[in-house]
């Protein structure tokens, strides 16, 4: 086909969750819900974390930071699906796409470094409990947080510049519910060779990478716990990650189902599914698991209610 005969599209359609007219209401109040319950916990994590004495230390600043990715994780994505539920025209600008992808990235890739960089810092509560607060100062913590927030900037730069510099130029329907990387490539009428390759390098590369620092972490920290000649103690060191290891698992799992499976299983239908586990479940299911299993949680929420009162 000629060049001429392209017209450059300035806008998309997305299907949503659903494209059956009678789930679209019913659908519209099962997220509303998820995302108030999102914003709840995630701001209730927040806010504790930030005034509560007792939770100044690195592992609730660090928490503090996974609520603030939990959020504008869902945030990004919540309000425009749940507003497209009740409209009929399910219309985005190629701007507001292009804003939308970005802000993903940023959000998904911090948040997947901010697990790994909890999964170090209770290695090192576990296995150097006497070096902690030299080896996780508060400035060390603020240099790592900086340093994820930054590159996960960059990596959404790039890879978002990569998928919007191709031209877009047939069908402008997405079939998801916000502008992922995947349905945009499928739309494209340029050559993907290279937005392809760069999006799977960086996935690569962020999966892996925090996934050893995961693993290595976890590895060294039941030796230590196998190590230690008091059950008391065992039971300590276990409930002090154990909420971060039904946190990683729960993400990493449903990353790894998602990337890991055989390309001929593979359709945009599931990845849909898999997308709003992770885009919107987990930040939801996050606050629940850090506050429900964490006495020191619980016992900031009652003082600060107090407090209130």
């Amino acid at each position: 086909m000629a060049p001429g005969n392209f017209t450059q599209i300035t806008e998309f359609v997305l299907v949503g969750v659903s494209d059956r007219p009678d789930l679209q209401m019913p659908l519209f109040f099962v997220f509303l819900v998820i995302y108030g319950l999102t914003v709840a916990g995630n701001l209730g994590i927040i806010t504790l974390t930030s005034v509560d004495s007792q939770l100044q230390t690195p592992m609730y600043f660090f928490l503090r930071h996974l609520a603030i990715i939990n959020l504008g994780d869902s945030t990004v994505i919540s309000p425009k699906m749940l507003f497209n539920f009740l409209v009929k025209e399910k219309t985005t600008l190629y701007y507001e796409c292009a804003t939308q992808l970005g802000g993903f990235l940023v959000f998904i890739v911090a948040e997947v470094f901010t697990l790994a960089v909890m999964a170090y810092d209770r290695y090192v509560a576990i296995c150097n409990p006497l070096l902690y607060m030299v080896v996780v100062s508060p400035q060390i913590c603020l240099f790592l947080v900086s340093l994820t927030y930054l590159y996960s900037f960059s990596t959404a730069l790039v890879v978002s510049s990569c998928i919007f510099s191709l031209s877009y130029c047939s069908s402008n329907v997405i079939n998801h519910f916000f502008c992922d990387i995947v349905p945009l490539l499928t739309l494209s009428c340029s050559d993907t060779y290279l937005p392809e390759t760069i999006v799977f390098i960086s996935a690569a590369t962020n999966l892996v990478l925090s996934l050893i620092i995961v693993l290595v972490s976890y590895f060294n920290i039941v030796l230590s716990i196998l190590r230690m000649h008091s059950s008391e103690g065992r039971k300590k060191a276990f409930s002090t990650c154990a909420s971060h290891m039904m946190a990683v698992t729960v993400f990493y799992g449903t990353l790894l189902f998602m990337y890991l499976q055989p390309q001929t299983n593979y359709s945009l239908d599931t990845d849909k599914i898999a997308s709003v586990f992770y885009t919107l479940v987990i930040p939801m299911l996050n606050p629940m698991i850090y506050s429900l299993r964490n006495k020191d949680v619980k016992a900031a929420l009652q003082r600060f209610l107090k407090n209130s009162c």
